[in-house]
């Protein structure tokens, strides 16, 4: 293993939402040399991983999909306190100002047109794990000031 990869056990764990099998493949095979990789076809099994005891760092998420599109999977996410602060990319074919503005507004952090370069892709995975991390790092602190002055 190379310095530039991290111990299997200490990586992140990206969640990828794809109805397509191709992109889970090109993304899943891209991003398993970097993170843990978790997949899901649709909109319930994504739900149920974000749920689950190995909750993800970050998901990839794609808008269209058949039964549950994207912006309901989002709205399921934000409503649930064990998932609301789970960082969610929408990595979509829809090009359109108007529903990259629906996105934004449902509470993704971040949204991608397919195709993408992988390390375009690469680089804003990062920047968001690296602010998900700080924000859970000022979450612990305050939680830790406000234990001491009770």
């Amino acid at each position: 293993m190379d310095s530039a990869t991290p111990d299997q056990n200490q990586r992140p764990t990206i969640l990828l939402v794809d109805d397509e099998p191709i992109n889970l493949s090109v993304f899943g095979e891209f991003l398993t040399r970097y993170y843990q990789v978790l997949v899901a076809t649709g909109g319930q099994s994504a739900l149920k991983l974000a749920n689950s005891k190995a909750k993800p760092d970050l998901i990839l998420l794609d808008v269209m999909m058949p039964g549950m599109d994207g912006y309901q999977v989002l709205a399921e996410l934000k409503a649930q306190a064990d998932t609301r602060d789970i960082p969610v990319i929408f990595i979509t074919a829809l090009t359109s100002d108007l529903e990259e503005e629906r996105g934004l507004a449902l509470g993704a952090v971040d949204y991608i047109y397919k195709p993408c370069h992988l390390s375009i892709l690469l680089a804003r995975i990062g920047t968001q794990l690296e602010l998900k991390q700080a924000r859970d790092w000022l979450r612990n602190q305050n939680a830790v000031l406000e234990a001491e002055i009770e």
